[in-house]
């Protein structure tokens, strides 16, 4: 299975800070926003991955991630010149998804807690995989409707003024290689963008829409505003302060998953200058060699 990560727009619900960088770029507590979807990704075991970005930001991507074989992985980049919508992401990247399933993550989205996404990746066999995310406030989402007693997928609403549910679709999909097909068929919204909506309205019409219900416990954060963006950072601190391991660590990540070996992720720590980053791999790499993780 390969990934994308859709890390394009313009970012206009964080200015002025985007005047200065990308969104997905912005610290989130100790780290860049782009870590913990990528991270997220290396968790489930997924090493061939392409970031898609605008012309102008692609180069700062590049010159952080490079080409993601320090920590084991592929890591490709492709230009969406206009924001056209987050369903334009599998025609940009079709020649990369070829005829493989695919997972779609959004750059601004933070994942935490339980196993549901690597799981969900590692039963993916066809049709498409989305997740139900229970919010207070359902108007600002997508919303999916479901049935009373089955629990059966009815309908995905796109901000929906009277919302059927409190189930919110977060940003991140399973599609297997007919998702660039259904993708291509789409018309643009009123908004002139390929809606990734649509694409799975799409999908539950033809009755290959799979709904994972996020298991209690399990935290998603939309650092799209600045309010969000200062909530993300919080409740990160917070975790990690508590608990004290790192959350958004791909290092860590491919290390877990044997996508590097102890001996290459310790080179890793010995490249960083002294930083509480580094101090913590330190000790990551201490407690593999004392237990053999």
């Amino acid at each position: 299975m390969k990934a994308i990560i859709m890390a394009g727009g313009s970012g206009s619900r964080l200015y002025p800070l985007t005047q200065i960088t990308s969104k997905q770029l912005q610290p989130v507590y100790d780290k860049p926003m782009i870590y913990y979807p990528l991270t997220m990704l290396i968790a489930a075991g997924i090493k061939e991955i392409c970031l898609i970005s605008t012309p102008h930001d692609l180069p700062s991507f590049q010159r952080l991630l490079g080409t993601g074989t320090q920590w084991g992985i592929h890591l490709e980049y492709r230009e969406q010149a206009q924001p056209a919508g987050i369903g334009q992401a599998f025609l940009i990247a079709e020649e990369f998804i070829s005829h493989q399933s695919v997972v779609l993550i959004l750059g601004d989205n933070i994942f935490s807690g339980g196993n549901d996404f690597p799981r969900a990746v590692a039963e993916f066999i066809s049709g498409a995989t989305i997740f139900a995310y229970q919010v207070k406030d359902p108007t600002r989402y997508g919303i999916i409707e479901f049935e009373v007693g089955t629990g059966r997928a009815l309908s995905i609403e796109e901000k929906p003024p009277s919302p059927r549910s409190h189930f919110a679709v977060p940003g991140v999909y399973i599609y297997d290689s007919q998702v660039i097909d259904i993708a291509r068929k789409q018309l643009p919204s009123v908004r002139g963008e390929l809606e990734i909506t649509d694409i799975n309205r799409e999908y539950l019409n033809l009755g290959r829409l799979k709904v994972h219900r996020l298991s209690r416990g399990y935290a998603w954060l939309d650092a799209g505003t600045s309010t969000a963006l200062q909530e993300a950072s919080a409740y990160i601190e917070a975790i990690e302060r508590r608990q004290g391991i790192k959350i958004g660590c791909p290092e860590e990540a491919a290390l877990v998953r044997d996508f590097i070996s102890i001996g290459q992720f310790e080179a890793l720590v010995e490249g960083m200058p002294n930083c509480e980053y580094r101090d913590y791999l330190h000790n990551v790499a201490a407690d593999a060699r004392r237990f053999g993780i």
